[in-house]
């Protein structure tokens, strides 16, 4: 058996938004249920300490493979993983369960959809939790137009806009791939992290150039930690051998159509949220989150010490603990 079989509840499936969902359930179906949304190059299974940490405490949990990624195929039209088709899966994932609200738990690109969750179907959303990804007002023009004259034609998610050719690197490299992603940060001297906030000077190389850097990269070198059993890093690698990335690359491929669709959407959050920030997140860092509270009326921020940015993966009881506190205050269960 799999570390997903072993770590997981049993799957299940359901038809919804033109999809069929795999989805782990977990818990007494009593009070507010949670429901997890996962990143890129991640799975439900991402959720696994918070699954059974979660449940234990009386808690009902769900966590799907959302489109594109594990046992949820997804369409080949690089349309149908905007955000809109993202957010419609999880409230017919709600609908198949007779669930008329849940707290949304997000980390990476599953932050961004938690987040819109919260402005696009605001009456399904009892609470928001990000991990890592924080709310941002919406950008002033596109995205991938400020990305790339910020960070280059390289950086990862401007490149990820080139149909196939990202793919095709990681579809032949899976096992390197998974081991250049999932591994703790070490610690740097100078400055914290800025993020996608830094700036090139005029002729330096792109940022973020992750393609570029894969290629170069050896694991034999790595000094970086890891935080993955044997077990759960071949979870990822025989699963994304499998489906192969283009899925979770298409969510990237639709920032610009996401920006043009939200401009009628009001970008203010009322429901309670919590933003868990992760101290050595080099893409996400905590600086990335100031200035929330302009734009989400009830928040409270939590920070994470010594974690990178696979952050519910990287440092469990912490997160467990920080989500069970907040959740026991803001949303107690029933007697």
């Amino acid at each position: 058996m799999s570390a997903i079989e072993t770590m997981m509840p049993p799957v299940q499936y359901a038809g919804v938004n033109g999809v069929q969902m795999a989805y782990y359930e977990a818990g007494p179906k009593a009070g507010v249920p949670v429901i997890f949304s996962h990143g890129f190059p991640e799975l439900a299974f991402s959720w696994r300490h918070q699954v059974r940490a979660l449940s234990e405490a009386g808690r009902w949990v769900i966590a799907p493979d959302q489109r594109g990624y594990g046992l949820t195929k997804g369409p080949a039209e690089v349309e149908a993983y905007d955000l809109e088709h993202l957010c419609g899966d999880l409230v017919g994932l709600m609908d198949h369960l007779g669930i008329p609200k849940a707290v949304f738990c997000g980390h990476d690109w599953g932050g961004f959809v938690v987040w819109y969750m919260a402005i696009r179907h605001p009456d399904r959303v009892a609470g928001v939790i990000s991990l890592n990804t924080p709310f941002q007002p919406r950008a002033p023009f596109d995205p991938i137009a400020i990305m790339r004259e910020r960070l280059g034609e390289r950086m990862y998610i401007v490149h990820f806009q080139t149909p196939g050719e990202a793919d095709a690197v990681l579809d032949a490299n899976t096992r390197k791939v998974m081991d250049f992603f999932l591994r703790r940060p070490i610690d740097m001297p100078g400055a914290p992290a800025a993020g996608f906030a830094t700036e090139r000077k005029p002729g330096d190389p792109s940022l973020f150039a992750m393609v570029d850097m894969l290629e170069a990269y050896d694991p034999a070198v790595d000094p970086r930690p890891v935080f993955l059993s044997a077990a759960e890093f071949e979870a990822y690698v025989e699963t994304f051998e499998r489906t192969g990335f283009t899925g979770g690359i298409n969510w990237y491929r639709n920032f610009t159509r996401n920006w043009i669709q939200s401009e009628k959407i009001d970008h203010r959050v009322t429901q309670p949220s919590l933003m868990v920030m992760a101290e050595k997140d080099a893409v996400l860092p905590p600086s990335s989150a100031d200035g929330m509270e302009a734009i989400i009326a009830d928040l409270e921020k939590v920070l994470i010490k010594d974690s990178g940015h696979w952050t519910q993966q990287e440092k469990p009881e912490e997160v467990n603990r920080v989500l069970l506190e907040w959740l026991g205050r803001r949303f107690p269960q029933p007697a």
